[in-house]
């Protein structure tokens, strides 16, 4: 199922999850830090949801309180929540 997350405070402006049976099967972010978030993308398919959002939760980019990451976590939170 791809879910769409539009993510706050940070960089990217989009982030398009493609989730089956609680594996991420497929994970766009666009804009922000290209390589870095291809990086992080690609080492997250496969992964359990519930794992990823344990990984990156919390995580925060200089002086900002969030970061690219976290906001993955919370369009995992938000997926389990709509689901």
């Amino acid at each position: 199922m791809e879910y769409i997350y539009k993510p706050q405070g940070v960089c990217s402006s989009e982030i398009i999850l493609n989730i089956e049976h609680n594996i991420i099967k497929d994970i766009k972010v666009k804009h922000g830090c290209d390589g870095n978030l291809k990086g992080i993308s690609s080492l997250l398919i496969g992964m359990n949801i519930d794992d990823v959002i344990a990984k990156l939760k919390g995580i925060k980019c200089g002086f900002k309180n969030t970061s690219c990451p976290d906001q993955i976590a919370k369009a995992l939170e938000e997926y389990k929540k709509a689901m």
